[in-house]
């Protein structure tokens, strides 16, 4: 009898799991933001009217006296005091949903407490207006400055900047294809 009832519990007990299991795989719709598999697998692609990230990483750090100082290749020394533009992810420095102090990432945020790339691959903007949060990748345009002794340690500031506009990712696209939307006037 015993033997009986602890099979009947073991096949109940597995009937509940299989429909547990159901249940759990049933295609429910997503809702809220996007996963970070599905954030972190957007990468921007080379645009000819932005800066290039891959410019911007033309930096060494070399050791001064004491100190580390960074050694800027000549195409981004000749990016300082001009107009340019910038493209990445937005990373806001304060709360809101409009930010006039923000950074820009070559790569998308992916943990709240930390910047998701070193100092040549974000730039620190100070807008005229306040843009708009996304998570949409954006196209910054302002006066750039290459930082040479900043006690911060960023390397990139863009002045006066204004947003020009949201590039907006594909759905279903592969990796790194981004659906450029109208200019925004």
């Amino acid at each position: 009898m015993t033997l009986r009832l602890a099979l009947v519990a073991s096949l109940a007990a597995a009937a509940f799991a299989a429909g547990s299991a159901y249940a759990l795989n049933q295609n429910i719709p997503k809702a809220g933001l996007p996963s970070a598999s599905e954030f972190s697998g957007q990468v921007l692609i080379e645009r000819p009217d932005v800066v290039s990230w891959k410019t911007l990483a033309q930096v060494e750090t070399v050791k001064q006296g004491s100190r580390m100082v960074p050694q800027f290749a000549k195409p981004i020394l000749a990016l300082d005091r001009k107009d340019a533009r910038v493209q990445g992810f937005m990373i806001p420095l304060d709360m809101g949903d409009r930010q006039k102090h923000f950074l820009v990432s070559a790569v998308p945020p992916h943990c709240s407490f930390c910047l998701p790339a070193g100092p040549e691959a974000v730039v620190e903007v100070f807008a005229k207006e306040p843009v708009g949060y996304t998570l949409d990748p954006i196209v910054v345009s302002g006066r750039f400055a290459v930082q040479k002794d900043d006690p911060n340690g960023v390397l990139y500031r863009l002045h006066d900047a204004a947003q020009v506009e949201v590039a907006k990712v594909s759905p279903g696209a592969p990796p790194g294809f981004v659906n450029r939307q109208a200019p925004l006037n």
